[in-house]
């Protein structure tokens, strides 16, 4: 992709994989409009990214749903209204009573089964489940049939936010310029090629959000 010189390379890297994929599944896949309520299961950049394109929507409700704490904390600093640990008991209870019973777009970005049953069942009446993620292809979901008939759900499938280059990358660079879309934040680490090995544990280990690795 040809993007504008000017960009410094370690910004211009973030516009990939989780940006367009984040970002894409909420303002292509979803077409979700300005002031709906949102919430975004797993905080990894994808999940991060989503956040960051709802609050650029003014989203009523900015909702996110993570296992791991430290996550949950950056997403308040992304400006989630609403933070809630996966594994609590009364999780769902919590989003639906904190929404008016449901989010009206629930995103489901990290690659679980178990993460889209939890973002179907806060979606509210009439509401989209967007899921993102890539879980392996022998999971399976499971969710009450009737509910997506008398209730009129949607469920969609999002692969790269639905994304054309050439149309979105240069209009995500135009709203990061513009202080709309701070996709900067999701870079934790600038990193050597000789500590790559560390950088995808610390990927994987949840500390770690972004990396550009600087050569040279």
């Amino acid at each position: 992709m040809r993007v504008d010189p000017t960009l410094p390379f370690a910004e211009a890297a973030l516009f990939g994989c989780a940006v367009i994929t984040g970002v894409g599944a909420v303002v292509n896949t979803a077409a979700m409009p300005r002031h709906s309520s949102l919430a975004v299961i797993g905080l990894g950049g994808v999940g991060l990214a989503a956040l960051l394109a709802g609050r650029m929507q003014e989203a009523t409700s900015l909702v996110a749903i993570d296992l791991n704490e430290a996550k949950l904390a950056k997403a308040r600093e992304f400006g989630a209204s609403l933070t809630v640990n996966a594994a609590a008991p009364d999780c769902v209870d919590r989003v639906r009573e904190a929404t008016g019973g449901g989010v009206a777009f629930a995103f489901e970005m990290a690659g679980s089964a178990r993460a889209l049953e939890l973002a179907y069942r806060v979606t509210r009446r009439g509401g989209t489940t967007v899921s993102a993620g890539l879980p392996h292809p022998q999971q399976q979901v499971s969710f009450s049939h009737v509910s997506l008939v008398a209730e009129e759900r949607t469920l969609k499938g999002s692969y790269l936010g639905s994304c054309a280059p050439e149309r979105d990358i240069p209009q995500y660079i135009e709203w990061y310029r513009a202080g709309r879309l701070p996709v900067d934040k999701l870079l934790s680490e600038r990193i050597r090629l000789d500590d790559i090995n560390g950088a995808f544990d610390r990927l994987a280990a949840g500390a770690s959000i972004r990396q550009v690795i600087e050569i040279g």
